[in-house]
């Protein structure tokens, strides 16, 4: 303990709430964004974002559920090839810009791999996913900049 009665170490072992993002891999063929987006319609896990990222014979599907562990199991009996990743989803408010959290991790020389809105906002406010170089750190340094970040349990969707 430290001499204020906190227990030391506390900032180093603080590990962010992450969501698990879903890097789905689809031929880049007409109708297959709809199969997959379709497979959570008949589930109990929903998807709170997506990005679609294009090539000429296939494409990258990122999503996010609300529920990972249907996901990856529905993921699976379709035989469908995908990877998985923890990403930080960020709540952007007053004074909480997308601009200050560039800006705060920027500080640490922390790199955004990529970004993408979420569908639905917990607190009425926007939300961002967000892969960076070092996922606990940029948690440690977006918290004390008071930013609020979301675990897959805060992401209900209506």
């Amino acid at each position: 303990m430290s001499a204020a009665g906190v227990p030391s170490g506390t900032t180093q072992g603080y590990a962010p709430p992450t969501v698990s993002q879903f890097s789905v891999f689809l031929a880049n063929k007409v109708g297959k964004l709809y199969d997959l987006v379709d497979l959570f319609d008949h589930s109990p896990c929903q998807v709170c974002a997506l990005s679609v990222h294009e090539a000429t014979d296939h494409a990258v599907v990122r999503l996010i559920t609300n529920r990972a562990s249907v996901a990856r199991s529905l993921l699976r009996e379709q035989r469908l090839a995908f990877g998985e990743m923890d990403v930080l989803v960020v709540e952007l408010s007053r004074g909480h810009t997308l601009s200050s959290l560039c800006l705060s991790l920027l500080g640490a020389e922390l790199n955004i791999h990529f970004a993408y809105p979420l569908m639905l906002r917990p607190n009425g406010t926007p939300t961002i996913a967000l892969a960076v170089d070092d996922p606990t750190l940029a948690g440690q340094i977006l918290r004390r900049k008071e930013f609020r970040l979301f675990g897959e349990a805060d992401l209900i969707c209506e």
